[in-house]
């Protein structure tokens, strides 16, 4: 059978791929993509998409127990766990399905199967049916990554879990531990801490969210105690001894080991890049630590060879990679592409209550040399936070005092997933103390304490 021809290959149809095939379809670019499990990728079928799914359930059994706090009453609250979890299969399947339908709309021919690349500018792909060969001047490597397992710690889908065994978890934990207070491991942890689980957190650094803003991990931290959480920070799994539906964990603190006991263990140590397999070594291609060098335009080096998304490295999040899909697509059909700034690119945490930031840390801005004006705003003195029965949480802004430049905002508190683009639109704008200052912000909304911080920042501040 001869080899099908395109002017693009991608290669996995996770958010980066499919988004990046979509862009070059719509450029007119002949576009093929690979994938050999789901369309959407971990994204949409064991990430991003799901667990929100799962959290929103968590979200509004916690709003049902606090129903005498809205004039409101509410009986025998309870969920069915094998409930929460389909109608989260059922979010993930009905956006695949919706992945699907945008490829065919698009023109783009979807190949499903296991992708090598045996020599520049060729693709075999190992099908149901057997193997195809198809040929292209450009590929895109957007193969994504999986689960880091650490030795000793490997999941085992019974005691054990990863991210994909606590979407879909066989029985609910009674006693819970959960190595890693990243982006997934908190998460985790915030959904089986509300539905009820006794749940501990071990983190290695020396504190909960470590790539967050010193202050917002504080506030987190506090937070997640309140709510019965155990936080072990400076901490680390030395050892699991697994037996008869019981874990107990070495775990060390300050040069001290003592044991623990749980029924459940839920890793999330990190991702490692799904590098594999592809023939990339005999390509020349660069890789360092399982993830694929690149330059700012996600050039491997390899002529007509990209890589975009978590195998291109951090930051591991699906918009990244979306933006850089687009960036790929619009540079191969000699568009003028706009390179990430990954200091722009908002991270967010959907745990209770939200994380989110864009930009340097307090303590990063002036490692960087500047010199800042930091502005705090608190849910407290919002007005329609405390209507909505949501006081606690904080704003943070910090400014380069010279030239009034957006270094970087952070955010904790109920819906600032929802806030934190306002500042990501800013910072992309180069926006100014003064210009956000004279922005008329709506009342009554959370959006007002974007508004205050800015004016604490600079002695300015209304409502505190």
């Amino acid at each position: 059978m001869a080899a099908q021809s395109f002017d693009l290959i991608v290669i996995g149809a996770g958010p980066g791929g499919y988004v990046a095939a979509i862009r070059a379809a719509q450029l007119g670019l002949k576009t093929a993509v690979v994938e050999r499990e789901h369309l959407g990728g971990i994204c949409l079928n064991w990430g991003c998409i799901p667990t929100k799914a799962l959290l929103r359930s968590a979200e509004v059994f916690h709003l049902m127990e606090r129903a005498k706090d809205f004039g409101l009453s509410a009986d025998k609250i309870g969920y069915d766990l094998d409930a929460v979890v389909k109608r989260s299969r059922g979010v993930a399947k009905q956006l695949t399905s919706g992945v699907g339908h945008l490829l065919k709309k698009n023109k783009v021919t979807v190949v499903m199967g296991e992708a090598t690349i045996p020599s520049k500018s060729k693709v075999t792909v190992k099908t149901d049916k057997g193997t195809e060969e198809l040929t292209a001047k450009n590929i895109v490597l957007a193969t994504g990554a999986r689960a880091r397992e650490l030795p000793g710690l490997e999941a085992d889908g019974d005691l054990v879990w990863t991210y994909k065994h606590a979407l879909q978890p066989a029985r609910m934990p009674k006693k819970l531990l959960v190595i890693g207070s990243g982006a997934i491991g908190i998460e985790f942890a915030s959904f089986y801490n509300t539905l009820g689980a006794d749940t501990t957190v071990v983190e290695v650094m020396d504190r909960v969210l470590p790539v967050e803003d010193a202050e917002i991990s504080a506030f987190a931290r506090k937070s997640f105690v309140k709510q019965g959480m155990k936080i072990m920070e400076k901490s680390m799994v030395k050892q699991l001894d697994r037996g008869k539906g019981k874990v107990t964990a070495h775990i060390e603190t300050g040069g001290k080991v003592e044991k623990h006991d749980f029924d459940t263990v839920i890793s999330a140590v990190g991702i490692v890049g799904n590098v594999e397999n592809l023939g990339l070594e005999a390509l020349g291609v660069k890789i360092d630590r399982t993830h694929v060098v690149t330059d700012a335009y996600c050039r491997t080096g390899v002529d007509g060879l990209y890589a975009i998304g978590d195998i291109a490295g951090a930051p591991w999040l699906a918009h990244k990679a979306s933006h850089e899909g687009v960036m790929v697509a619009e540079l191969i059909a000699g568009k003028h592409a706009h390179p990430v700034k990954p200091e722009s690119i908002a991270g967010c945490t959907y745990c209770h209550p939200q994380v989110a930031s864009v930009g340097y840390t307090e303590a990063k801005a002036k490692e960087l040399g500047f010199d800042v004006k930091v502005g705090r705003f608190p849910f407290i003195g919002n007005g329609k936070a405390i209507a909505l029965g949501e006081p606690e949480g904080m704003i943070k802004t910090v400014f380069d005092a010279k030239t009034g430049e957006l270094l970087g905002a952070h955010m904790v508190g109920a819906e600032v997933t929802e806030l934190i683009q306002g500042y990501v639109v800013g910072r992309q704008l180069e926006t100014t103390e003064e210009d956000l200052m004279n922005t008329v912000f709506p009342h009554p909304t959370l959006s007002e304490m974007m508004h205050e911080s800015v004016l604490d920042a600079y002695g300015r501040v209304i409502h505190m």
